[in-house]
């Protein structure tokens, strides 16, 4: 642990990790209020009864709502410390969204085929917009963390 005087310098992965907790649970909030619940597209489990698909979107959104209680907090904390560092709590929140997304559009709706986003429709142009916003989301992310993990360093003064 770094002891400048800078307290971000102290919490960079605590400002990481509140990120990803809430870019998580805000993209499968959307997801969930707007795929499963406005549009009635797909349930989070999607092989079985219409009873069991409702019962795993309410896993689902419990585990997304957990995820971004726990961010809150350690946002919260953050702020209480001064050590909020925005930018990279930002690339945090992107990186969280984005990996989120990609793992849905790519593990559970290709791999494990436990949905799809849409039913009875062309589903490819579904699953690239799905999957290429997924991957901006995440690359975006991943800019805003090396940035500030480079701007870290600086204020440190190691390079």
């Amino acid at each position: 642990m770094t002891t400048s005087h800078d307290p971000r310098l102290n919490y960079l992965g605590r400002n990481l990790l509140s990120g990803c907790l809430l870019g998580l649970g805000f993209v499968a909030f959307i997801d969930e209020a707007v795929f499963h619940q406005i549009l009635h597209w797909h349930h989070f489990y999607d092989k079985s009864t219409p009873d069991i698909g409702l019962v795993s979107d309410g896993l689902f959104h419990t585990f997304s709502w957990f995820s971004t209680i726990a961010g809150a907090f350690l946002v919260s904390d953050l702020r209480r410390r001064k050590a909020w560092w925005p930018k990279r709590w930002l690339g945090g929140f992107l990186f969280g969204g984005g990996a989120f997304q990609l793992y849905d559009g790519t593990i559970q709706h290709k791999l494990m085929r436990i949905h799809q986003i849409r039913y009875n429709v062309e589903i490819a142009p579904y699953d690239w917009v799905w999957n290429i916003i997924a991957a901006l989301i995440l690359i975006a992310g991943l800019i805003l963390i090396f940035r500030t993990g480079r701007e870290s360093k600086m204020l440190e003064g190691t390079i």
